[in-house]
């Protein structure tokens, strides 16, 4: 493991960076980026999808291809193995919260003042995403910062490069996430299905297509299986976007509803309404 020279004494977070043994240019580009933003971080070797021997008690073969269509790429498997060894690290540790991150993202310059505020305003969140590869609407419904607000997605986000949990989410992650049967990114935009709050910063703030090759997908549409030969897929892709849909835009309207309504007493400054009166027309992109 290793740590750079500074600490942030006074919140009960630990910042885990996932990064292959292989990919030392990678580490030493994330450690001037977090320099930078004035984030300690501990290495986290990343699982190498290389050195997995299948079949694998922690990858159900069967599950992935059913729910997920696909055949099994072995760096995706390491990747999801990789972000369940940070869950397992938080909840062996004494910390509250984790900041888990893959190496290859571009930081604000407001980055150490959005993990203060994120976690002052931890009673809305138990995954806060600071990342995504989609472009989907997010609907504020709190302030977090006077740039920035705490916003929900009511649709499906990709992308795992960077976000917090408490340790609730952290038991979700090694409890029922495991054995692996979709990709991690999918995998944990179901916490709805769990009854936790997942919430994003918006505007989204750490960039994660900043034009480097991934190391997961490869040659995609190798691991593609025809849809006809799996068609239970799209009905569970179906009911998921359905309960997502639903499950959000009850919380979303839950959120603004509390946060309009609460006795003055009860609100703290980051519970400033975001946006426009009706959140539905929010209008803002990433």
């Amino acid at each position: 493991m290793e740590m750079n020279d500074r600490d942030i004494n006074d919140l009960s977070l630990k910042i885990y960076l996932i990064n292959l043994d292989r990919a030392t240019e990678r580490l030493i580009s994330m450690q001037e980026k977090l320099a930078a933003v004035r984030l300690p971080f501990e290495r986290v070797s990343a699982v190498d999808g290389a050195t997995l021997i299948f079949p694998n008690t922690e990858f159900s073969e069967r599950a992935f291809r059913l729910l997920h269509g696909r055949r099994r790429n072995p760096a995706e498997v390491g990747c999801y193995l990789s972000h369940i060894d940070c869950a397992k690290r938080l909840l062996a540790s004494k910390a509250e919260f984790a900041l888990i991150l893959e190496d290859d993202l571009e930081f604000p310059a407001d980055m150490e003042q959005i993990v203060r505020t994120a976690i002052a305003s931890k009673a809305d969140w138990d995954i806060l995403r600071l990342s995504t590869v989609n472009r989907g609407r997010k609907y504020p419904f709190a302030k977090l910062t006077p740039q920035r607000s705490l916003a929900i997605a009511l649709t499906r986000e990709k992308g795992s490069g960077a976000y917090l949990i408490n340790r609730r989410a952290a038991t979700w992650f090694v409890e029922e996430l495991m054995p692996m049967r979709l990709p991690f990114d999918l995998a944990f935009d179901l916490e709805h299905l769990a009854g936790l709050k997942a919430a994003f910063v918006h505007p989204v703030p750490v960039r994660q297509d900043i034009g480097l090759p991934s190391q997961i997908q490869g040659k995609r549409r190798s691991y593609h299986l025809p849809r006809w030969k799996y068609p239970t897929v799209q009905p569970y892709r179906a009911w998921l976007e359905a309960s997502r849909f639903a499950c959000r835009l009850t919380r979303l309207l839950t959120s603004v509803v509390e946060a309009r309504f609460a006795p003055d007493s009860r609100k703290a400054p980051h519970r400033e309404i975001a946006g426009p009166l009706s959140v539905m027309s929010d209008q803002g992109g990433d």
